[in-house]
């Protein structure tokens, strides 16, 4: 949702010849951005829009959706996952909600007729709002009426193929005056304690991922793996707004990058690393809503960060002043950093 994006060719040589980024996801399976990563080595997702998840679970149309979206960039591309619409969930749409489970099943069916179904795997974001309450951690569950007619089957189709369960946690948006430290990552004394288990939170963002962990666990599905599909935070909001700047998202974004590699994991699993796509790429000078919500970019569209961060493969960041241009690109990033960076 911008008018200045940078070719999808540049991005691509860019990421890969001077970034530590290696893995992207786009919100469409647009074709010319599927040429440009082509021999990067960096590992591309991509979705089914929301519309036409119905579409998608008659196994005809699934099977010439994978002909046209998948099979032609293969194996120049290395596509490894397709997202069956973006938090379908929280749209309310309950033709989109009845069908999602089914789409999911049946876009997987096309992947093995085509045998592509042990490099691509299916799955779908989910927004935190399907949970009903996150807090203490270990009393989450999942809203009732989904958690068995759609999140269990779900989970079931996810084990069986071997692919994530994919979460969009946003500290930023349940941050206040308050709990800035904690959401930062900055407390080192714990900040939330579940009585439940005796465990003791120092960031929000463990909190989030224990919350869906053990809703996960509630149904009977605690060994399937979780991803962060998304998070991110603003480097820009409107005047009176508390906590969004860039000195605030290069501490958000740089934190999050060394927490979820440094192995540590949460209090409920420890000892383990997080696949995590930072949203976004670029900011969406036209996207609709309040001044964040165009400015979760990382970079410009010169190709220099808007604040400093630990994503560049030379050791000095280029940091680029903010009345420079700015743009964004549906395309959001996952880190796995060398030891150097941790």
């Amino acid at each position: 949702m911008a008018s200045n994006l940078p070719p999808p060719s540049k991005v691509a040589k860019f990421l890969s010849k001077s970034t530590t980024i290696n893995r992207v996801r786009i919100f469409d399976a647009n074709p010319e951005i599927l040429h440009a990563f082509a021999n990067t080595g960096i590992e591309v997702t991509i979705t089914v829009p929301n519309d036409q998840i119905p579409q998608i679970t008659n196994l005809t149309f699934a099977q010439q959706w994978v002909k046209t979206n998948v099979q032609p960039f293969l194996p120049a591309t290395k596509l490894i996952r397709i997202l069956v619409g973006n938090e379908v969930l929280s749209t309310a749409n309950k033709l989109l909600i009845s069908n999602l489970v089914p789409a999911m099943q049946t876009l997987h069916v096309a992947l093995v007729t085509a045998s592509l179904d042990n490099n691509v795997k299916v799955s779908t974001p989910h927004s935190l709002g399907v949970l009903s309450n996150s807090s203490p951690p270990s009393t989450a569950k999942f809203r009732q009426g989904y958690d068995t007619h759609v999140i269990k089957p779900m989970l079931s189709f996810l084990k069986a193929s071997n692919a994530p369960f994919m979460v969009n946690p946003y500290p930023f948006f349940g941050t206040s005056v308050s709990n800035l430290d904690y959401a930062l990552f900055r407390s080192d004394s714990g900040v939330v304690f579940d009585d439940n288990t005796k465990l003791r939170y120092t960031n929000m963002l463990d909190a989030q991922l224990d919350a869906v962990y053990s809703a996960l666990k509630l149904l009977g599905f605690e060994d399937v793996e979780i991803v962060i599909a998304e998070t991110g935070w603003p480097s820009l909001g409107d005047p009176a707004q508390f906590g969004v700047d860039p000195k605030t998202a290069s501490e958000y974004n740089g934190n999050l990058i060394r927490h979820v590699n440094s192995g540590i994991g949460t209090p409920l699993m420890p000892n383990r690393t997080f696949d995590t796509y930072i949203f976004a790429l670029f900011d969406e000078n036209l996207k609709p809503g309040p001044t964040y919500e165009r400015n979760f970019g990382l970079f410009w569209p010169n190709m220099t960060l808007v604040y400093d961060l630990p994503i560049m493969k030379n050791s000095v960041a280029l940091v680029a002043n903010r009345h420079f241009y700015k743009a964004f690109l549906s395309i959001i990033i996952v880190f796995n950093f060398i030891s150097t960076w941790l």
